[in-house]
């Protein structure tokens, strides 16, 4: 970590995603007209140096609950559900006027994370986000709360937003917020807390430092914006937190010369379809290998073979995406497995050479395939 503002090459970037908050776009429990519009001037600004932008927009919660007259969010699943729908007509609404006025269009589109987990229609939302954005036309994404169960739910902008710049490979997520950055300790009640100027390590310090920072209409605090962080750098791209109030903060940012947390990414860029296993899919159960697998699979990019693993922890099918971990505790990564769990609770320990005996056939050498699998953390970065 570093409290020093670094030098980036950020004028290179040509695609990048833009998440605002709920603390940005709302004021007094209803949107923030000149906050929208605000913002709306300086994508178009990106616009016409040649840059791709895409907007996750959050607010719908807030301007539902400001025109039915709540005075705060419901907790019940099917009002809120409710609410944001109706907040949501106003929301797009608000910011179709707001790029009207400097000549763009905008598309809105709503997502579950089902939509996300299921690969053709991940490739689907991919080819249609791309083609939004060869017209020229801002995508403004937002989760689809209406539909969405509990089960199937991003549950932050920051995660979907990070997801979104995956999907799209794109070079920067800038994630704007009413905080100027990631600080060692919550600004808003210790007058002496620093901000930390560039992250290079996801570690516990930087999650503890975090914390958990909501307003009344967010559903998402400092704590979603480091897993976030953590999903990015993993993929190899940077996040940037910035404080989306700031005066032509996406200008500045663009141009160097901004205030916020820049959290540097892994040198090498996974592939789309590594960052969809490992970072987009919900894991349907757990493998602890021990200290020789996790050498080679984490430090030697081999696959993980039955010799290596130790326990086995829910009931999965061939092909499902499963978590492996240290014997600590900590989560390594994720992989689609070649056998279902009850295969590898019989194969468990034992070499290749014996599937087949006590099997009575062996349809692959490996449990999950070199090909198949991301890692995500290493053994100091993420303890459960």
């Amino acid at each position: 970590m570093n409290t020093e503002q670094q030098i980036l090459p950020l004028s290179r970037f040509r695609r990048i995603v833009v998440k605002v908050g709920s603390g940005v776009l709302t004021r007094k429990n209803s949107l923030n007209l000149d906050v929208i519009n605000s913002i709306s001037s300086q994508i178009c600004a990106l616009h016409d140096r040649g840059m791709e932008v895409i907007l996750v927009s959050s607010g719908a919660m807030a301007a539902g609950v400001k025109k039915i007259g709540l005075k705060k969010r419901p907790s019940e699943t099917p009002k809120r559900q409710a609410v944001s729908a109706i907040g949501q007509a106003d929301l797009i609404h608000e910011w179709e006027k707001a790029m009207e006025h400097c000549g763009r269009k905008v598309a809105q589109i709503l997502l579950t994370r089902g939509d996300l987990c299921d690969r053709g229609r991940y490739l689907n939302a991919r080819n249609t986000l791309n083609t939004l954005l060869e017209w020229k036309v801002l995508p403004i994404i937002n989760e689809n709360d209406t539909v969405a169960v509990k089960s199937l739910q991003f549950g932050d902008n920051d995660n979907l937003g990070a997801m979104i710049t995956m999907l799209l490979d794109a070079d920067l997520m800038i994630n704007l917020t009413d905080i100027g950055g990631l600080y060692n300790k919550d600004p808003r009640r210790h007058d002496d807390a620093q901000l930390l100027r560039e992250v290079t390590a996801m570690g516990s310090d930087i999650e503890a430092m975090a914390g958990e920072i909501a307003g009344p209409l967010g559903t998402g605090g400092m704590g979603t914006k480091i897993s976030a962080a953590k999903k990015l750098t993993s993929a190899g791209i940077p996040m940037i937190i910035a404080c989306g109030l700031e005066q032509n903060i996406l200008v500045k940012i663009m141009d160097n010369n901004y205030t916020g947390t820049y959290f540097v990414p892994n040198e090498q860029k996974a592939s789309s379809r590594k960052n969809w296993i490992g970072l987009t899919l919900q894991a349907k159960g757990r493998l602890t290998i021990d200290k020789g697998a996790q050498k080679a699979v984490v430090e030697k990019g081999k696959s993980l073979l039955p010799s290596g693993i130790t326990r086995v922890e829910n009931y999965f099918e061939v092909g499902d995406p499963v978590e492996f971990i240290t014997e600590d505790k900590v989560v390594l990564g994720m992989g689609l497995v070649n056998y279902n769990a009850s295969d590898i609770l019989k194969i468990m320990g034992c070499k290749t050479s014996q599937i087949k005996k006590r099997l009575g056939f062996r349809s692959y050498d490996e449990v999950i395939h070199r090909d198949n699998l991301m890692i995500t953390a290493y053994p100091d970065d993420a303890r459960l």
